[in-house]
């Protein structure tokens, strides 16, 4: 599919003011500057960034990326990145605001990118091979700072924070088991096939990159607005949201950094232009701490090229594929053949009647915490009988008590067996007490099930509701 964009020659790296480190920002943790813009801006949501474009004339406009860039090797994915950049410059406070923010915080900014090495190179592949603007590359830098485990108080999860509902619709799938906004290749295959879409709709990249932000429903009504005032409809002209507003400029201030690292001051280490991963495949259901062992990894070097997987045993459907650095596919596979101990040390439990979660992990040996954390249980949650739990395998168990189910449980998720999950919306007229006592829960609960932070709702508001929780009224 051919992607229409503008690509203005030449950068203009002139133009950016490089002595920025004068600039005193207020004290932020990263997870406030993740959120929005630091405190004390009063820029106005209509005050867009300038587009520095070329002053020729004469300007060559093409539709994708120049074919030089897909062809010539590089050494350097910094280089192979720095060539496929292709949107036109943002000069703004906004972006000069952001850049400084960054380089102000050298050790958060040196783990983000330490973070984004396991991935890049598969982003950039995915990336060229839609014909796309590199600076899409560096997008999940501003979303998830390349943290594959980041979730939202909007409850959107993984590098390319997808929220439930859309990554339903990209075809993610979403278990107690698996969470596909997780899993780096599903998510990166997933978010350009939305990019895509959305500029299809829009014809440009920076509406689709507000778009990928605020939503498409949004922007739309904002170029809606504008039309009917008779208002330009480009991306510095719409009326935005203040998040949305500092999204362009956000990344703009990450392409700087990437394409200036020495006169911006920041030592940025070489990434070889290299896969950094490869995929093997394991036909049964296997303990994520024995799947490390086999790789000859840490469970924690493991788990974060594998974060799709939320419990402590990866279950396949007949071939699960797993993720693994590129030399230690051949360790994997070849000790995994010469494997002749089990391959699960876990087993799904029935809640029986009158038992409770801390008589199951008296008998588990387990405490309550690791329990309530492994089957994701909520605090102020009791559970019924019927409901599912993963729990260790009895320490006397072996290949006789279980037949064959030993390296092939039948494991049941808690939710197949249960239910009792709704979504509330807020009416006029609610409160948390009100939708509590209907929904027989405590106002507790359902702050804690939505990281509610306050007692205040609003009308329209979604609120995650478990219903068949046994908790009393507070």
């Amino acid at each position: 599919m051919t992607i229409t964009r503008k690509i203005w020659p030449g950068l203009f790296l002139a133009l950016f003011a490089f002595p920025l480190f004068a600039i005193e920002l207020p004290p932020l943790s990263p997870s406030e500057y993740d959120a929005s813009l630091a405190p004390g801006d009063t820029t106005s949501e209509t005050t867009g960034p300038t587009v520095v474009e070329s002053p020729k004339a004469d300007a060559v406009v093409t539709d994708a990326v120049p074919a030089e860039t897909l062809l010539t090797p590089y050494d350097s994915l910094w280089k192979r990145i720095r060539a496929g950049f292709a949107l036109p410059d943002l000069d703004s406070p906004l972006v000069a605001r952001h850049e400084a923010w960054y380089l102000n915080r050298p050790d958060y900014l040196h783990r983000m990118v330490e973070r984004s090495r396991l991935y890049l190179y598969f982003i950039v592949d995915e990336v060229e091979k839609h014909k796309m603007p590199m600076e899409i590359a560096l997008l999940p830098m501003i979303e998830s700072a390349y943290n594959p485990t980041a979730y939202s108080h909007a409850h959107a999860s993984g590098i390319w924070q997808f929220i439930p509902s859309t990554g339903k619709r990209y075809g993610l799938q979403q278990t107690w088991w698996y969470d596909g906004r997780r899993d780096v290749m599903a998510a990166t295959r997933a978010a350009l096939d939305y990019l895509d879409r959305l500029h299809d709709q829009f014809g440009d990249w920076q509406l689709a990159l507000a778009s990928y932000n605020w939503g498409e429903n949004g922007v739309a009504r904002a170029i809606a607005k504008n039309k009917a005032r008779r208002k330009p409809t480009t991306y510095p002209y719409l009326q935005m949201p203040r998040e949305t507003r500092n999204y362009l400029p956000k990344l703009q201030a990450i392409k700087n950094i990437i394409s200036h690292p020495d006169k911006l001051g920041f030592p940025l280490e070489d990434i070889p232009n290299q896969p950094y991963f490869t995929t093997v495949t394991t036909p049964q259901h296997m303990d994520m701490q024995v799947a490390a062992r086999l790789a000859e990894m840490t469970e924690d070097d493991f788990r974060s090229l594998n974060p799709a997987h939320t419990r402590p045993v990866i279950t396949s459907n007949g071939t699960r594929t797993l993720l693994v650095p590129v030399d230690k596919a051949g360790i994997f596979t070849t000790n995994l053949q010469g494997y002749e101990e089990p391959l699960v040390s876990w087993q799904t439990y029935t809640l029986k009647k009158n038992e409770s979660l801390a008589t199951v992990a008296a008998r588990f040996r387990i405490s309550q915490e690791r329990l309530r954390e492994i089957n994701g249980i909520k605090r102020h949650v009791n559970l019924s009988a019927g409901r599912s739990l993963l729990v260790p395998m009895d320490e006397d168990a072996n290949a006789s008590n279980f037949g064959d189910t030993w390296n092939t449980p039948e494991f049941q998720a808690p939710e197949e067996r249960s239910g009792g999950r709704v979504t509330y919306k807020v009416r006029n007229g609610d409160s948390l007490y009100s939708i509590a006592q209907k929904h027989r829960v405590t106002v507790a609960a359902i702050k804690d099930w939505n990281r509610l932070r306050s007692n205040q709702i609003r009308a329209g508001q979604r609120l995650t509701i478990y219903t068949n929780t046994r908790t009393a009224l507070r």
